[in-house]
């Protein structure tokens, strides 16, 4: 029998109102049960709401710095549980081990720093032509926020929003995708243990119309951070227009890597690997065109078809994987599509580009690396957001031209640039319309006190990490005080 699992609300560990429950199958190997889930209703999601604005006025008036000192206690307590909590997330989402507690890692992190801008300033004091009068702002927080995360860095994506919202003293609901609960659960046992009082998080488990859309229709939900698709979050923004409670989206990417003609080019082959197939290519960052001077498009490509066929493809808990399985098969299936569309647009197959189905591979989601050249502007290859190991070459003449082709996209999240000449760099970190830009660097890896964000449809002005996080979790009140 698989484990059974329960979800927080109200500082107890409850199931579905209707003992209604889903199951997550490991996607390395479907025929193993992870656990069993609430499958909850709205009812449940309105049981979830109440708890968390009961809390909002106990927990506003808890102090900053005891408030910073629960997300201390609770980094402490992840990095004390990091074994467990990575192979649950190698289990339920298949990554390697090794990305398992690297995110485990960072997410412990997340709570450290914003644990420790407690002791910051949450105001500033201004001057006033009045006589005899003083006048300051001060920060307080929005009241019920809603959380909603995806599956590829399902720890990592909640702590990053948890840590800036409980920090400025907001409850909170936490609906994470439904591939992912385990991760989450794990989530929430900690800060539970690290003695977050009751009702300030809570959590719901379940179909995004059963328990998301009575949320969100809710004038209660001040304010509502989602990480996911773009489709998702335009979604939202329609839903929530004209209303007053605030939203930030973190979603797509298509992010570019541009190799001049003197571009180190093994420490640039090693980043587009490790980007571009890391988590399996499942990261909003990961590396997907790669733009590249006609002087050495095809050594790096030939490098790029070498190098992925190596790579080592299997179950995220196998010491050797260095690519694991794809999140479900409906996943597999839509990159498969995706590749499949690449060749009908133009381009050329170059190595991969199918599951690995043999010994060993029946029962999971698994596809080899893949790389495809002479993608052209305008396809649905060089448009869309592919989410897999999936590598797309094009060649370019010039740095003007890689840096609009860097720029033809309708996202704009992260894109780096490999040269020897810093005038070069330079014109590109200017020119280049994306939120993150990396200089002879992987379009991933950016840290927790880094401001985190993209341009255009990759998200909202609300950026994550970094001091700029609390700016979505809080509101700004100006205070002036006339002495007598």
């Amino acid at each position: 029998m698989a484990e059974t699992y329960t979800n927080l609300i109200g500082g107890r560990w409850v199931a579905a109102s209707d003992d209604e429950w889903f199951e997550r199958r490991n996607p390395a190997d479907t025929d193993e049960v992870i656990g069993r889930f609430p499958a909850m209703s709205a009812a449940d999601a309105e049981r979830a709401l109440e708890a968390a604005t009961a809390a909002t006025k106990p927990w506003r008036d808890t102090g900053l710095l005891e408030r910073g000192n629960t997300l201390i206690r609770a980094a402490n307590l992840l990095r004390e549980r990091i074994e467990d909590v990575a192979r649950a997330v190698a289990l339920e989402m298949g990554k390697t081990l090794a990305e398992a507690k690297t995110e485990v890692a960072s997410s412990a992190n997340f709570f450290e720093y914003f644990g420790g801008l407690a002791r910051q300033p949450f105001g500033h004091l201004l001057a006033d032509r009045r006589p005899n009068t003083r006048a300051w702002t001060q920060l307080e927080p929005l009241g019920v926020v809603l959380l909603i995360t995806p599956w590829n860095d399902p720890v990592a994506t909640p702590a990053r929003k948890l840590a800036p919202a409980l920090l400025a003293g907001n409850t909170v609901i936490l609906k994470p995708a439904p591939q992912t609960p385990l991760a989450a659960h794990n989530l929430l046992r900690v800060l539970d243990d690290a003695g977050l009082p009751d009702g300030v998080v809570n959590m719901v488990t379940g179909p995004p119309e059963a328990v998301a859309a009575p949320l969100l229709s809710s004038d209660a939900v001040a304010g509502v951070s989602f990480t996911g698709s773009t489709a998702v979050g335009r979604h939202l923004g329609r839903e929530l227009g004209g209303r007053s409670t605030r939203l930030q989206t973190e979603m797509g990417g298509k992010n570019a890597v541009l190799l001049l003609g003197d571009a180190p080019l093994e420490s640039a082959i090693d980043a587009i690997v490790s980007a571009g197939c890391g988590q399996a290519g499942q990261r909003c960052t990961a590396t997907s065109r790669v733009l590249v001077d006609s002087s050495i498009h095809d050594h790096v490509t030939e490098r790029l078809a070498e190098r992925l066929q190596q790579m080592r493809v299997g179950p995220g808990l196998d010491e050797d994987t260095e690519v694991g399985p794809l999140v479900t098969e409906e996943h597999l299936g839509k990159v498969l599509e995706s590749i499949e569309a690449s060749g009908a647009d133009g381009a050329e197959l170059v190595v991969g580009g199918s599951r690995l189905d043999g010994d060993g591979y029946e029962r999971g989601h698994f596809l080899k690396p893949t790389v495809v050249s002479g993608v052209r502007s305008g396809t649905r290859t060089w448009n869309e957001e592919i989410f897999g190991p999936v590598v797309s070459v094009t060649e370019v003449s010039s740095l003007d031209e890689g840096i609009q082709m860097t720029n033809d996209s309708r996202y704009g999240l992260s894109a780096s640039i490999f040269t020897r000449d810093l005038t070069a760099a330079h014109r590109f970190a200017d020119e280049v319309d994306a939120g993150q830009v990396g200089i002879n660097l992987p379009t991933t890896g950016w840290d927790v006190h880094v401001p985190f964000g993209g341009f255009k449809e990759s998200g909202s002005p609300f950026k994550e990490h970094g001091v700029e996080g609390l700016q979505f979790y809080t509101r700004v009140k100006s205070v002036a005080l006339g002495l007598p």
